[in-house]
C-alpha cells in the first residue's frame, strides 16, 4: 500500500515506460508509411478510433470498479480480523486471568494463525501480475516480509515444538491452527475453568475468524475473471492499434492552415499524440490490473504484513510483555 501523497510522476513513468516504448513503433510505422513511402490508403476514418475508445473505455471502467471492490473487500475482511484478534485477546485474558497458563498459549497461538495467514495469502497463483515485468522493476523499491524469512521460523516464536512439527504437516495450516483453539476452548470449558457463556462467546470468535479466513482465501484463490482480463486485454490493444491510422488524415488536414518548420509535416505530431492518448488507456488499465490481487506481494496491496504487526504488539501487550517488535515501517513510501 502506498502511503505517500500520490506517486510520482517520475514513478508512474518507470512503471509504464514500457508500454511508451511499444505505443511509440505503433504510432510510428503508420506515419512512415503514410509520409515517406506515400502509402496514403492507410487512413482510417476517425469515426473508427471513437467507436473502439469507447468500447475500451467503458471495459476498463468496469475492470477498475471491480479490481478496486476485491481490494476493498480484502481491507474490510482484514480490518475485522484486527478487530477480531483484539476481541479474543481480552477474552483470554479476562476469562482465565493474565497468568493463566493458557492465556498466553490461546494468544500466541492466535499470533501463529495470523502469521500461517498472510504466508498463505502471499503463496503465488498463475493468474497475479508480480512476474510481469514492470511490477519486478518496481518491487525493488520496497521488501515483502513473507518473502525474507521462512515460515517455519516465524511460526517458532509462537508455537511449542510439537505443535509446530504437527502444524508444518497440515495443508492449510491456518485451519488447524485455529481448530486447536476449539479444542482447547472445549477443555477449558469441561475442565470448568470457563463457564457455558464463556465457551459460547470464544467459540463464536472462532467463528468469526473461520469466517474472515474463509472470505479471504475467497478473494486470494477466485481471480477477476479471466474472459473479462482477456476481452478488456484484446480491445485495448486494438484501440492502440488503429488509433494512429484514424489520425492520419485530420493531422494531414491542418497543413493547409500552417506555415513554417512544420508546413506539410503535421502528420508527423501522430506519433506523440496517438502515445499521449494510447499511454492513457494503458495506464488506466495497468492501474486496474495492479488492483486485482490485493495480497500478492505488490506496491497496491492490503497491508496485511503490517497489520499483523499491528495486532502481535496489541496482544502481547495486553499479556503485560515489554520487549515488543517494532512496528514495520514504509520503504519508499510502499508497506506491506
Amino acid at each position: 500500500m502506498h502511503i505517500g501523497k500520490s506517486y510520482t510522476l517520475k514513478e508512474f513513468l518507470l512503471w509504464t515506460r514500457r508500454n511508451i516504448y511499444w505505443l511509440i513503433i505503433i504510432g510510428a510505422i503508420p506515419v512512415i508509411l503514410y509520409e515517406v513511402f506515400s502509402v496514403k490508403w492507410i487512413a482510417l476514418p476517425w469515426t473508427v478510433a471513437a467507436l473502439l475508445g469507447t468500447a475500451a473505455a467503458f471495459l476498463i471502467a468496469f475492470k477498475n470498479t471491480q479490481t478496486y471492490s476485491r481490494t476493498w473487500e480484502a481491507r474490510q475482511i482484514w480490518g475485522a480480523i484486527a478487530n477480531n484478534s483484539r476481541i479474543w485477546g481480552t477474552m483470554s485474558r479476562d476469562f482465565l486471568g493474565a497468568n493463566h497458563p493458557k492465556t498466553k498459549e490461546m494468544i500466541y497461538r492466535h499470533l501463529a494463525w495470523l502469521t500461517a495467514m498472510r504466508y498463505q495469502m502471499r503463496e503465488p497463483r498463475p493468474w497475479e501480475n508480480t512476474s510481469k515485468h514492470y511490477n519486478r522493476e518496481y518491487s525493488r523499491y520496497y521488501a515483502v516480509p513473507e518473502k525474507g524469512t521462512l515460515l517455519n521460523e516465524e511460526l517458532s516464536k509462537f508455537l511449542p515444538d510439537e505443535e509446530l512439527k504437527y502444524i508444518l504437516t497440515t495443508k492449510n495450516r491456518a485451519t488447524q491452527l485455529m481448530g486447536l483453539q476449539s479444542k482447547t476452548v472445549n477443555e477449558l470449558y469441561e475442565n470448568k475453568q470457563i463457564d457455558g457463556n464463556q465457551f459460547y462467546l470464544m467459540e463464536n470468535v472462532i467463528k468469526d475468524l473461520y469466517e474472515n479466513q474463509g472470505k479471504s482465501e475467497r478473494i486470494k484463490n477466485f481471480p477477476y475473471p479471466r474472459q473479462f482480463a482477456t476481452i478488456n486485454t484484446m480491445f485495448l490493444r486494438l484501440f492502440c492499434i488503429m488509433l494512429p491510422f484514424c489520425m492520419l488524415n485530420d493531422f494531414d488536414q491542418l497543413n493547409k492552415h500552417m506555415n513554417g518548420f512544420m508546413e506539410d509535416h503535421m502528420v508527423w505530431l501522430v506519433i506523440p499524440f496517438s502515445v499521449l492518448i494510447s499511454w492513457v488507456y494503458t495506464s488506466l488499465e495497468q492501474v486496474g490490473e495492479s488492483t486485482e490481487n490485493p495480497f500478492e506481494g505488490g506496491a497496491n496491496d492490503v497491508p496485511i504484513s503490517q497489520m499483523s504487526r499491528n495486532i502481535e504488539i496489541d496482544l502481547r501487550e495486553m499479556l503485560g510483555e515489554t520487549f515488543l517488535p517494532q512496528p514495520l515501517v514504509p520503504e519508499n513510501n510502499i508497506i506491506l
